[in-house]
């Protein structure tokens, strides 16, 4: 029996990194991307590398690319992580899985470091291949809180529940991660968009090679943890943004929605130190008459545009900084 599945990258567009300081995002699958995973029955449990896994090199400048855009141990630890947490919640939950071993791989078109969540869709498909092969099913709340313990307790990424959760949901989803709700039940509230309502949106991404993102939010969450005004303040008023950019999506409001995905980056720009390359993501975008911000913790952006006039404005002044747009495929 081949089993094959399927997890897609994720964009946030509304209310941004607030989903690690217990407040509110939007966020859409983008289908353009992809990890999937294949698993099939065999004597051994065998965890099977990819061309990315590699450790032989061209050159030295190979080997300081490859672990600059793919990090020091490609896709095979996430795997490996994945895995060991999936049986920790069986144990925990007194599920008892057969005698069975299996062969696995992943393959993944997201592009990397540039906060499309490359990381957490192959745990994400890896767990619904796991799922799948032993039978068992994870209730859908509680799945993106395994795929963030997989990521930050086994391979100490610093991240938050929005990008598990769209990618275990998919389409838009609304999610409120407001503190008593989270301690009440242990996720929050979410729910699903139809993505009919809404507007027109692009994707920018910075093919220039990236960084590892983890470590963009580490300075943030101390001072937010020791209560410093700015931070709270701020966290607060980009999970309001989310909030509105709800209701106005539900009044099909485009132009609140432009103004609101604007102000979630000025928000953001005021606690986190902005690189120059993203920055001119940002700006590029906006001089085109476009809105922008970051899907994630930067690389890529999200926004709205007009008309087909200014989106073939954006393909060409965005491919002068080295960035593709695409129109994202969320439904």
């Amino acid at each position: 029996m081949l089993i094959e599945t399927r997890a897609y990258a994720r964009a946030g567009l509304l209310g941004n990194p607030s989903d690690g300081f217990f407040g509110k995002t939007i966020a859409i699958s983008v289908r353009n991307f992809g990890a999937s995973v294949t698993l099939y029955r065999s004597p051994e449990l065998h965890i099977e590398p990819q061309p990315q896994d590699t450790n032989v090199f061209r050159s030295l400048h190979h080997l300081r690319d490859a672990v600059s855009t793919l990090g020091y141990h490609g896709g095979v630890p996430l795997l490996k992580a994945a895995i060991k947490k999936f049986a920790e919640y069986c144990e925990a939950e007194q599920i008892r899985l057969p005698n069975k071993n299996f062969s696995i791989r992943y393959n993944t078109s997201i592009p990397r470091q540039v906060g499309l969540s490359g990381s957490s869709a192959i745990i994400v498909a890896t767990f619904r291949a796991l799922m799948q092969f032993y039978g068992i099913e994870i209730p859908q709340p509680i799945l993106p809180n395994l795929v963030l313990a997989t990521e930050a307790e086994e391979l100490g990424i610093t991240a938050g529940l929005q990008d598990r959760v769209i990618q275990c949901y998919e389409g838009c989803v609304y999610m409120d991660f407001d503190q008593a709700i989270m301690e009440r039940q242990g996720y929050g509230e979410y729910e699903p968009i139809d993505p009919r309502l809404l507007p027109k949106l692009y994707i920018a991404y910075n093919t220039d090679l990236g960084k590892q993102s983890g470590r963009v939010h580490n300075d943030v969450k101390g001072r937010w943890l020791k209560g410093e005004p700015l931070v709270v303040e701020t966290m607060n008023a980009i999970a309001n943004v989310a909030r509105e950019g709800h209701e106005a999506i539900q009044r099909q409001d485009t132009e609140a929605l432009h103004e609101l995905v604007n102000r979630n980056f000025n928000l953001r720009a005021t606690i986190y130190n902005i690189s120059d390359r993203n920055r001119s993501l940002i700006e590029t975008a906006r001089a085109c008459g476009a809105s922008a911000s970051f899907t994630g913790s930067g690389g890529s952006i999200i926004g709205l545009y007009r008309d087909d006039a200014m989106l073939n404005r954006l393909f060409v002044e965005l491919r002068k900084i080295n960035a593709r747009v695409i129109k994202p495929y969320v439904v």
